[in-house]
């Protein structure tokens, strides 16, 4: 699962440069452009923009999803077995307590 996330965060990411790119691109042939037709490399740049924009929204809605989701998954686990939940707390900081101890 770490893996498709991974390769996920690549994608978008990817896609990200690629949309910037041809911003970019866009305005600066508006920049040399006059008329109808810087008029309409503009509207065309700010369209890609746009639609980047609601992809990261979309995005940003499925991560906090997932967060929440996950966050409930733990609560209801700890609520369910709050020893267990104690014992590994306590395992964890004894191992980070050994650990940070050989310094």
């Amino acid at each position: 699962m770490e893996f498709m996330n991974e390769r996920a965060r690549e994608r978008v990411v990817d896609d990200f440069a690629t949309v910037l790119r041809d911003v970019e691109d866009l305005l600066k042939k508006a920049g040399q452009e006059t008329g109808d037709r810087a008029h309409e490399l503009r509207a065309e740049a700010e369209s890609k923009l746009l639609a980047a924009k609601y992809r990261l929204r979309e995005l940003e809605d499925q991560f906090v999803a997932r967060s929440r989701a996950a966050a409930k998954h733990a609560d209801d686990y700890v609520h369910e077995s709050p020893w267990m939940a104690i014992g590994v707390a306590a395992a964890v900081g004894f191992v980070a307590g050994l650990l940070l101890n050989r310094r």
